[in-house]
């Protein structure tokens, strides 16, 4: 494996300040006896700088070993978790900058904590092997830290979205048409834009765009709806105005080369949403759906067809606002995708966002079955219901829900749209806003408390669940069943244990 130039440095600097304190060292006498400054010497150690040969010899001299020790590339047993670490690549790829870390900082803080923080390490990295997990799961967890961090909400891209429509002379009030970005794109930027060729290639025919950087040519599906179409030219036009050169070709993340594609590709998904659902209006619109006594289901609807929003940009554009404008921080976003052609009735979370804390329900990687008395997924069942009735009135059902969680205090309220996942044939899917209930949300959300507003105790899954008359139910307890044995052969040990004690006890 080739080891880049800064993992070089990185691995050469910890070595030389463990032999330092090793050998009972202070910088200053190290400094001294090598011919060093203390400023060098100290950025050697954090793997800022790399000595020539003549100091490297001085060092070694100073440190009783010997040059080909110094500068080998091995590590010993105890540093041996960090050579993982690092020859994965993770640390590579991260944007710890964006954290306030610097890879130096945060190995010099994991090799001088105990020995039971790098078992640790050793043993994530093992796990991460044996259940296969990518980089872009890494990359995906990094993104979701990132947008908690800010609330999901960036000033930075909203100002900039601003910008752009002055610039451009782009008007705001939506909806803003695609034909109006199609126009920008290929006016302004050079585009050239092909709406057929797509669906020529059978292997293409899920992409819902796919992007020539060479030529500047972009090849959309011919069955994505308006919709669809303007925000991925909004995406385009991101990726141009805001310069976000590493980019992925496909509309979908079909191969993650890097954490900066991730990134910037989230940044151009914002940067579109923002450019299609005015932030200015979208606040005053949910102000007073906000305000009503009741929950206005014909309302939110009419809202989602101002805009021309799908119900995922609609439902996302939200998660921006809440925490910025409502002084709501505790909610969640899921997606969820039902497979119709699979044998078994399996759902899947494609994407989730979690504000505060890592709220229920949450991806869940184990194969169990999740709880059918979530909206989520009650609304996906009732749209394929109604697909193969062939009763379908919209392009999309809504409900709503409040989710009261098993033997917890914690309630929220779900708001949940389905669809048709054009153009992935034979699947559906469903995204989902749940805003924890409290006296913040209650305040700022008027019909939390109305009546009409279906309650329901749900659980994670069907494997940890321990209603007995759950009519929804697809899977036995098996989780809570093993508590049970386990807590049975507590008991058990505790009476063989009492029994050898007082041989009068006789077993039950």
């Amino acid at each position: 494996m080739v080891i880049n130039k800064q993992n070089i440095r990185l691995i050469f600097g910890l070595k030389l300040r463990q032999l330092r304190m090793q050998r009972g060292l202070s910088f200053a006498q190290l400094s001294k006896a090598a011919g060093v400054s203390v400023s060098y010497l100290n950025e050697i150690e954090k793997g800022k700088k790399y000595p020539k040969t003549d100091k490297i010899i001085s060092l070694a001299e100073a440190l009783g070993v010997s040059y080909d020790q110094l500068v080998s590339l091995k590590l010993n047993k105890k540093l041996s978790p960090i050579a993982e670490l690092l020859n994965s690549g993770i640390l590579d790829s991260l944007p710890l900058e964006m954290f306030g870390l610097e890879p130096s900082t945060l190995l010099e803080l994991i090799s001088t904590a105990p020995s039971k923080i790098n078992a640790f390490i050793s043993t994530i990295l093992k796990i991460a092997r044996n259940y296969e997990m990518s980089q872009e799961n890494f990359f995906l967890a990094a993104l979701r830290s990132y947008q908690e961090m800010h609330n999901n909400y960036f000033e930075e891209l909203e100002e900039q979205v601003a910008a752009f429509t002055k610039e451009y002379g782009l008007d705001t009030h939506p909806p803003i048409t695609h034909q109006s970005l199609r126009e920008v794109l290929i006016q302004h930027f050079g585009y050239t834009i092909d709406s057929h060729s797509l669906d020529q290639y059978e292997e293409l025919r899920t992409f819902r765009s796919v992007y020539v950087n060479k030529s500047r040519h972009l090849f959309i599906n011919p069955r994505l709806t308006d919709r669809q179409q303007a925000f991925l030219l909004g995406k385009e036009l991101a990726f141009h105005y805001l310069n976000l050169t590493n980019r992925p070709e496909t509309s979908s993340m079909f191969e993650v080369k890097n954490f900066d594609e991730v990134l910037n590709n989230f940044k151009a998904s914002y940067f579109s949403v923002a450019l299609l659902l005015n932030r200015e209006e979208m606040v005053n619109d949910l102000e007073t759906i906000f305000s009503h006594k009741h929950w206005d289901s014909e309302g939110f609807t009419e809202l989602m067809e101002k805009y021309q929003a799908s119900p995922e940009m609609f439902i996302s554009r939200i998660t921006n606002l809440l925490p910025r404008f409502f002084e709501i921080d505790n909610f969640f976003f899921l997606r969820f995708n039902d497979f119709l052609d699979a044998d078994v009735e399996h759902f899947h979370i494609t994407k989730e966002l979690h504000l505060n804390q890592i709220h229920r329900p949450h991806r869940n990687e184990l194969n169990e079955h999740y709880c059918r008395r979530w909206v989520s997924i009650r609304i996906l069942q009732s749209l394929k219901q109604a697909q193969v009735h062939h009763n379908l009135e919209t392009d999309y059902l809504m409900d709503v829900q409040k989710s009261r969680y098993m033997g917890t205090k914690s309630e929220y309220f779900c708001i949940s749209v389905a669809r048709p996942n054009s153009p992935t044939p034979h699947s559906n899917v469903s995204v989902t806003l749940g805003v924890f209930v409290d006296a913040t949300s209650k305040r700022k959300m008027k019909f939390l408390d109305h009546p009409d507003i279906l309650v329901r105790e749900v659980s994670e899954t069907c494997e940890r669940c321990a209603l007995t008359d759950c009519t929804e139910r697809v899977a036995p307890p098996t989780v809570i069943e093993r508590k049970q044995d386990q807590k049975q052969i507590k008991a058990r040990l505790r009476e063989l244990k009492h029994a050898m004690l007082d041989p009068a006890t006789e077993p039950k």
